[in-house]
């Protein structure tokens, strides 16, 4: 009787005992033509008992990879790819960098960032006066929406000519969407969305029911 304790550790488990099994054999075969017969064989069998592997991008080149891992890098055959070594398998991948961007107020976010960044290359003029009104009312909004607290357009003003760096200063005649116009398209918005929300589950039941009787 076999027990795990006396059995070869199995780097990649998935494949089973029964590849390893193989490998390990292929290993012990003095003929170099033999052990690359083998290794081919090896190699088919591995791709069947993992066919999501054929819509991986090189999954040859990963089957192979992986019959060497397996084999702890001690398979001396021929392969079609370069062969992997220890060092690669253990080096760490390099760290993830995160975007540098700094957002000056993170309620408003990096997108409305850029699109003062282009108003700001607008020439003057009715275009460029109604996207500045857009923008100020989106910030207004982006601002209630985050903070759920009443705040003035003066204070809007004073974030767009700090986000514009200085580029743009709103208009003391414009004015901008009231606060209370905002929180309550907010909730209507909400209100209408739970009761669609309501509406689709209940005609899911209602199906899941009728697919019951029938």
């Amino acid at each position: 009787m076999e027990y795990n304790t006396s059995r070869s550790k199995m780097n990649i488990s998935e494949y089973g005992r029964n590849i390893q099994k193989m490998i390990e054999h292929i290993k012990t075969v003095e003929s170099p033509e033999k052990r690359n017969k083998l290794a081919k064989a090896t190699i088919n069998v591995m791709g069947q008992l993992n066919p999501h592997l054929r819509d991986v991008s090189d999954f040859k080149h990963k089957l192979w990879d992986h019959l060497f891992i397996m084999s702890n890098f001690e398979l001396d055959v021929d392969s079609p790819y370069p062969k992997p070594s220890l060092e690669t398998l253990s080096n760490k991948p390099e760290q993830l960098r995160y975007s540098t961007n700094n957002i000056a107020f993170k309620h408003y976010g990096r997108h409305i960032e850029r699109m003062i960044e282009k108003a700001c290359e607008f020439e003057e003029g009715e275009e460029k006066d109604a996207l500045i009104k857009l923008i100020a009312n989106h910030l207004k909004k982006s601002y209630l929406t985050w903070n759920r607290e009443s705040v003035t357009d003066e204070d809007i003003a004073a974030d767009l000519e700090t986000l514009s760096k200085g580029k743009i200063l709103l208009s003391d005649k414009v004015k901008l969407n009231h606060t209370a116009d905002i929180l309550s398209k907010s909730k209507k918005r909400k209100h209408s969305y739970g009761k669609q929300q309501q509406s689709g589950h209940k005609s899911y039941v209602k199906g899941s029911y009728k697919g019951r009787k029938s």
